[in-house]
């Protein structure tokens, strides 16, 4: 197949493009850099893949024949969304109405890379995909929760109307390579501050949970629900529930650090508890994580080791 993949210069975007390619798709891959880099993809040069520099919240127009689109741009990250809150709002609107228009205009199927977010601070836990969520809409990680919750439901606006047949993953927390150091998201804050032997920051008292999944288990379940026979979300996230404090000692420990923990105050409407139930990815994609919590760290620890010198 010839796939477009939006945000193709992100963390999870170039995964998924490697993925892909690995598969023997052809890949169209767009990104404007607001979060993305370019270092994430030059290694792709010279393999199927083709880079277009492009702002999808403008028209989108490719030439030839498209057979899916996969729209993965957007802010991810809690400083991103704050400091990026009218980008972070269009990508997800604008955005996704344009990456829409495109698969409708190539008559190609659609997947929207949605988040747990949707799910705001839950009142169900563990979060099955039928739970409507718990968001403040006007908080300030509204512009990413309320984004995504909109984006969500174009793309089902678009496969009752227009018969696209469109696909949903709400991604839960993912680390890996190619996160950037100092992006605000647990894994990499802390893996930044610990190899620079400075202190660890925990935001509230460390008990709140996440669950956290290793890239290549994320992208396995992105490629099943590609072929899937479903057009209902679908939870993609690894079950093994940690806390905050628990990940960062962790992570402490496999840098060897001397870091200390230190504490700072909760930020506004942080989800207390995160936990995919994935049945529906265990029944309908007969698909679990792999990777061992401890095996994904060190991979993780090895790639920011090469980027802090």
């Amino acid at each position: 197949m010839r796939i477009v993949v939006t945000g193709a210069a992100g963390f999870i975007g170039s995964h998924l493009c490697d993925a892909l390619l690995g598969r023997g798709h052809g890949v169209v891959g767009l990104d404007n850099l607001l979060t993305g880099n370019l270092e994430n993809i030059a290694h792709l040069r010279g393999r199927d893949f083709d880079f277009i520099r492009h702002d999808v919240t403008r028209y989108i127009d490719i030439d030839g024949p498209v057979d899916f689109v996969l729209h993965w741009a957007s802010p991810a990250s809690p400083i991103d969304y704050l400091e990026l809150p009218i980008q972070t709002l269009k990508v997800g609107s604008l955005g996704t109405h344009n990456a829409l228009g495109l698969a409708l205009a190539k008559r190609a199927g659609f997947m929207l890379a949605s988040t747990s977010e949707v799910y705001g601070d839950p009142l169900e836990h563990p979060q099955k995909e039928t739970y409507w969520g718990n968001v403040n809409p006007i908080g300030p990680r509204g512009v990413y929760d309320e984004a995504k919750r909109f984006a969500e439901a174009i793309t089902l606006a678009y496969h009752r109307r227009h018969g696209i047949n469109t696909k949903i993953v709400r991604i839960f927390n993912t680390y890996g390579p190619r996160m950037r150091l100092r992006d605000g998201r647990a894994v990499p804050a802390f893996m930044s501050q610990a190899l620079h032997n400075e202190d660890v920051t925990v935001f509230g008292d460390g008990t709140q949970t996440r669950s956290f999944c290793y890239v290549t288990d994320l992208v396995d379940g992105v490629l099943r629900l590609l072929e899937a026979d479903t057009n209902d979300p679908v939870n993609i996230g690894n079950p093994h529930e940690v806390t905050i404090e628990e990940i960062a000692r962790t992570i402490v420990r496999l840098v060897g650090s001397t870091s200390h923990i230190v504490y700072r105050p909760l930020p506004v409407d942080d989800p207390r508890q995160r936990r995919p139930d994935i049945t529906r990815a265990r029944t309908l994609l007969k698909w679990e994580p792999s990777v061992d919590l401890e095996e994904g760290l060190l991979k993780t620890v090895d790639y920011f080791k090469g980027k802090v010198g």
